[in-house]
């Protein structure tokens, strides 16, 4: 029972006074009064008690959490005489409801759980005693009866009287049968256990007292006892009595042999555990159900899962993952008594709409719930739980004055059962809901098998970008930005690639998303800026006053970093590339929707001498009297606009109009242009008509490495 409840805050460590230690003991003495035989007083109960108090408390407050001192306490009980299972039961019941009062704690979850762990210790102490001293006591009895089979005369009747004096008076039940297994002669704590008088006994046989719970495991450990081969077996078994009432025991037979070693008698002694097995199976329920709801809980789902997963193979199962739709709000909104209130009710729904005995709904926490199918008929009829599901929820919910609209979002899966876990369903369910809460409120999703791998796939590369940037699997490449007039190269835009070891290379489109919502995109942005202002600088120390400038794209999370106008300058300075041979690009909404902070640091960066460029401009909604007022240098207008130039005789005239808008506006705000996605000599002279200073696209160059660049720069100035 140890280190499995979380550790508690060292601020709400419990105290208790010694007032409230020893009133506490007084009243778990007068809860114990008249529940089993003491040969102690009063006072000295108490006192024992005040010591167990105090045991109680050591184990409740450790740190890690260890619940040896209170299973001590269990064991102890058993020592003082405090063996029955009413002093049990009460115990338990004073430690769940006194416990936290008395040391002055909030009724928290972590505190429940410590609670319902130390409860659990002393149950197991208690009945690991209890079971101790009761085979003791059998022992001795099955002793008594050997001795009296070898005993003279003289003896015999005194083991006689012995054990007429223990078998009527015992606590525990004992039975004699003879090898045809014909009962012969029963106690009264026997018949009182079996709800059966002695002579109705004695015309049964030991297989007319078998029960419908009992396993055949047990009838033939009998048999191999009967016939000799077993000396003795012991088991927990249940008797029905007449009135349908069941009784379970501890049962221990034994083989009593004559003098030449044949089987004579078998005895049986039971104890009644009929209160402990209650007390264990409502500890049970209690740890297998949610106690807001009283539904199945996430444990009793994957118990229940596994046994359904060990059914025959081709048998399908299906899952239902329900979460409540904004249930959040109506927490943070009404109050946590109002979400809980809201959460029964649902569950009240769920198990009025979902029924049937192989099917299970369950409570995962908080607002997620799970609706098992284990004897699926297909996909349609699990598409028809859940439309059930959402069907039930559509009626307003009243609780506490406030009517409630609910909505809620479904993942199903549905499969069959071969080679599953209950922890790969459960994943996919949930995966699912959330596909299904993408999709917008009061819907439901089906797993897709496709789709979960692209997921696992893209997450498996963002997991490995940050040790991928570490071992250099990342390279830039350029691709010329060529003078439409002079058609000579100005300058290069980098663009980063990943190398993978397995998929090999990776275009942009693959991780630089993945790249912005882990935040590895400033770390990358770093070195790709590092990166080609070093390439730069060589371009610059061969090629002098022609070596063109570099352009290098920012993402929107690079753009607001505090670092970044820190690290420009320190890379500048540690490369020696002029800050005016460096061209920053942000797309056109991310500078349109740039705060006070980040646009300071444009703002920055262009007093430094650096350009700043718009990329993909007119693909957003800009506020063109803001445009004028940021530090701009260059507006790089979307490839989208180009196709409509592809042919010189009939180029699209709307699209053509918007360009040389743009570039007519461009030029009046004193700002340079750059046509992307150039594929055609046709395009390209339009755009040069137009008035476009600069050109980039294949028809130019595809991307390629510093050495392709270095050999057009060659070609071009020698």
């Amino acid at each position: 029972m140890t280190g499995w409840i979380a550790p508690v805050s060292s601020a709400h460590e419990p105290s208790a006074s010694h007032t409230d230690r020893q009133r506490f003991a007084s009243t778990w003495a007068e809860a114990l009064v008249g529940t089993s035989y003491v040969p102690m007083t009063s006072a000295e109960v108490e006192q024992r008690l005040r010591h167990y108090t105090d045991e109680l408390l050591e184990s409740l407050a450790s740190e890690p959490f260890d619940t040896t001192a209170a299973r001590k306490v269990g064991a102890d009980l058993v020592a003082v005489h405090f063996t029955g299972a009413e002093s049990l039961a009460r115990t338990v019941d004073l430690i769940g409801e006194k416990i936290l009062p008395l040391l002055r704690l909030d009724d928290t979850a972590a505190w429940r759980s410590r609670v319902s762990a130390v409860q659990a210790a002393v149950c197991s102490g208690f009945t690991q005693a209890a079971r101790t001293r009761t085979l003791d006591e059998q022992e001795a009895i099955r002793q008594a009866v050997l001795d009296a089979r070898d005993s003279v005369e003289q003896a015999l009747r005194t083991s006689e009287a012995r054990f007429r004096a223990i078998f009527s008076e015992a606590a525990i039940g004992i039975g004699i049968a003879d090898t045809k297994s014909r009962i012969l002669e029963t106690n009264s704590s026997l018949r009182r256990i079996v709800g059966r008088n002695g002579e109705e006994l004695q015309s049964m046989t030991v297989y007319e007292l078998m029960d419908p719970e009992d396993p055949e495991e047990v009838w033939h450990q009998y048999e191999e006892l009967v016939r000799g081969d077993r000396e003795q077996f012991r088991v927990e078994k249940p008797f029905t009595r007449p009135d349908g009432s069941k009784s379970w025991t501890e049962l221990i037979v034994s083989l009593v042999r004559d003098e030449g070693g044949l089987p004579l008698y078998q005895v049986a002694m039971m104890e009644d555990i009929t209160d402990r097995r209650m007390l264990q199976e409502r500890l049970r329920h209690q740890a297998l159900h949610d106690p807001l709801t009283g539904l199945p809980n996430r444990a009793l789902l994957l118990e229940r899962l596994g046994e359904a997963l060990q059914g025959t193979p081709g048998k399908r199962i299906a899952l239902c993952y329900m979460d409540l739709d904004g249930f959040k709000a109506i927490n943070d909104s009404l109050g946590h008594p109002v979400g809980d209130s809201l959460l029964v009710a649902v569950a009240e729904r769920l198990a009025a709409s979902v029924q049937g005995s192989d099917r299970l709904i369950a409570r995962m926490g908080g607002d997620e719930f799970v609706i098992l199918i284990e004897d699926s008929d297909g996909v349609d009829q699990a598409i028809e739980v859940a439309e059930q599901v959402l069907d039930s929820l559509v009626e307003p919910v009243r609780v506490e004055g406030h009517e409630l609209t609910v909505m809620a979002s479904v993942g199903i899966v549905e499969r069959t059962i071969d080679g599953q876990t209950p922890a790969e369903l459960v994943r996919d369910a949930d995966v699912t809901l959330y596909w299904a809460k993408d999709e917008g409120r009061n819907q439901w999703a089906l797993f897709d098998i496709e789709r979960n791998a692209a997921e696992v796939a893209q997450f498996q590369l963002s997991a490995r970008m940050p040790a991928a940037l570490e071992h250099g699997e990342f390279y830039v490449e350029y691709q010329p930005l060529v003078g439409l007039r002079e058609q000579s190269m100005s300058g290069v835009e980098a663009l980063v690639r990943w190398w993978h070891p397995e998929l090999g290379r990776l275009g942009p489109d693959r991780f630089i998303s993945l790249a912005e919502e882990t935040g590895l995109i400033v770390s990358l942005g770093r070195w790709v800026l590092r990166r080609a202002c070093w390439q730069a600088t060589r371009w610059q120390h061969e090629f002098g006053s022609a070596a063109p400038f570099v352009s290098v794209n920012l993402a929107v999370r690079q753009s607001r970093d505090p670092g970044l106008v820190s690290d420009v300058a320190e890379i500048l300075e540690e490369t020696g590339l002029p800050p005016s041979k460096l061209q920053l690009e942000l797309t056109e909404s991310a500078v349109m929707g740039t705060a006070d902070e980040p646009l300071g640091a444009l703002r920055a960066l262009s007093r430094m001498g650096v350009r700043i460029a718009i990329d993909d401009f007119g693909t957003g909604y800009s506020n063109l009297t803001y445009l004028r007022h940021l530090p701009v240098h260059e507006l790089k207008i979307a490839g989208s606009f180009m196709e409509g130039l592809r042919e010189t005789e009939s180029p699209d005239p709307v699209n053509a109009q918007i360009v040389s808008t743009l570039v007519d506006l461009a030029h009046t705000l004193g700002l340079t242009v750059t046509a992307e996605g150039i594929e055609t000599h046709a395009q390209a002279q339009r755009l040069a008509d137009i008035g476009c200073e600069t050109g980039q696209g294949w028809f130019f160059a595809r991307p390629g490495s510093p050495e392709a660049v270095r050999s057009r720069l060659t070609d071009e100035f020698g």
